[in-house]
């Protein structure tokens, strides 16, 4: 039997096999189109997600790739530099097209371990008290402990698991692609730039030896499945900004909407849903695809545990209980970065008051840590505001704590040196060392990076180890 089975190879999927085969978990990926795709709907990787690909230690690969952006204006598009002294060594955005994101994950999942299998479409699945047996459209079953659905707004593991999708409906459309100009970028650069100063849906831009282009719709289309064509782009184009600036030979075209959706429950039984599968929401501030990868991060090491035998009681539900306020707030912020995007008197006014606010520092800084997903905190039930919390990459002694973290166990860091993980060694490292970043005797951290204790006293340490961890050897 095959322990996780996970539908979806985008970089949600690919994030989480990855994962797992960090702990030795069989995984087997099926993704129902036979090539990577092309399409560049994401073009960056925020400070989280660095830092996550940074305690796996793959970030190099991507930033050799990347080019690193100031954040400024990545609220609704609001022209505001990003504050000083942000809480990580990634204080900027990544930029960098989702499909060599895509890539980048996948060569990762390979090398560990995963078994990836193209052209293979998810049409059924039944689950019992032992496992999952999903069924593909070339008649072949397979069968597995678990199974993960990373497949998307339109996930089919989802509607296959009988999970509700509740939420709004797209109301403002937005077409998408990569095309060619006609006339020069010289000429075409100052006409999107006087646009944009109202219209902050609309774009134009050189990538990856062509242009994207970016411009709103007039309407919904009623059939979402059907794309656009380029005579689409040119009547909306000339609609915005008057000239459908030449646009020809695209390389692909689509749509997307703002509609904000999330699943009611992120498992049933042995069924879980991470990434889109998950919840949709509207692209803007660039949150989507990170938080696909930070799910996954959530997920993969609990699912590890319990492939193995040691997840403590509850450990799997955490996963929902943790991740599902994240998105929700996900998808309150983008919905609420839609209306002060939109051009109508009383959003642009909305948008003139927000602005103001946004000059003060600490509204700055909350809303781009937000965006960045630093300031994230898990409910742990504890008082202590550090529990909780994702850890930063504390220096050390020895050098940087992430470059403690690579093997995705958990981490006892103790400055005092006189506690001990006992029976848990199997599953978590005792890091003697100390940090001046660090106001706090010692922290015992998951390996998500999130800090589930700290403290000096080794009764509760042991309480704490038992609750993410299991029982003692």
């Amino acid at each position: 039997m095959i322990d996780v089975i996970i539908a979806g190879g985008g970089p949600t999927g690919m994030m989480l096999a990855g994962e797992l085969r960090l702990h030795g978990v069989r995984v087997v990926l099926l993704e129902r189109d036979e090539e990577p795709t092309e399409v560049v709907r994401a073009l960056g990787l925020h400070a989280r997600s660095l830092e996550i690909l940074d305690q796996r230690g793959i970030v190099d690969r991507f930033l050799a790739l990347g080019t690193k952006h100031p954040l400024a204006g990545f609220f609704a598009g609001i022209d505001r530099p990003a504050p000083e002294r942000l809480d990580t060594k990634y204080p900027h955005t990544l930029g960098l097209p989702q499909p060599i994101t895509e890539r980048l994950l996948t060569e990762h999942a390979v090398e560990s371990g995963a078994e990836i299998r193209r052209g293979r479409t998810v049409v059924g699945l039944a689950q019992d008290d032992e496992g999952v047996t999903v069924e593909l459209a070339d008649g072949t079953s397979l069968r597995a402990r678990y199974l993960v659905g990373c497949d998307g707004g339109r996930s089919t593991v989802r509607k296959l698991a009988g999970i509700d999708f509740p939420g709004e409906p797209t109301r403002v459309e937005t077409l998408l692609g990569e095309m060619e100009i006609g006339v020069p970028w010289e000429e075409a650069m100052p006409l999107m730039l006087e646009i944009r100063k109202t219209q902050k849906r609309f774009g134009i831009g050189p990538i990856n030896g062509a242009y994207r282009v970016v411009v709103p719709a007039d309407g919904v289309s009623e059939d979402r499945a059907v794309m656009p064509t380029l005579d689409d782009f040119k009547q909306q184009l000339v609609r915005v900004a008057g000239t459908d600036f030449g646009v020809h030979s695209p390389r692909w075209m689509s749509r997307f909407g703002d509609a904000t959706r999330q699943a009611s429950q992120y498992r049933s039984g042995r069924v879980f849903l991470a990434g889109d599968a998950a919840h949709i929401h509207p692209p803007t501030g660039g949150q989507g695809l990170n938080l696909g990868l930070q799910d996954a991060f959530n997920l993969g090491w609990k699912l590890a545990a319990a492939v193995h035998g040691w997840a403590p009681e509850g450990l799997l539900d955490t996963y929902e209980a943790e991740r599902h306020p994240v998105a929700e707030e996900v998808l309150n912020n983008t919905r609420a970065q839609i209306e002060l995007m939109k051009v109508e008197p009383g959003p642009q006014s909305v948008r003139r008051v927000f602005t103001e606010l946004v000059q003060f520092e600490e509204v700055n800084r909350y809303l781009i840590e937000k965006i960045i997903a630093v300031r994230i905190r898990y409910d742990f039930g504890s008082s202590d505001d550090l529990v909780g919390r994702r850890i930063g990459d504390l220096a050390l002694k020895r050098g940087g704590l992430y470059d403690q973290m690579h093997a995705g166990r958990g981490i006892l860091l103790d400055q005092t040196g006189s506690l001990t993980v006992g029976g848990w060694a199997d599953r978590v490292d005792h890091l003697v060392d100390v940090s001046e970043e660090l106001d706090a005797p010692a922290v015992l951290l998951r390996p998500d990076g999130h800090v589930a204790w700290a403290g000096s006293a080794q009764e509760d340490l042991e309480g704490e180890l038992a609750r993410w961890f299991g029982a003692a050897a």
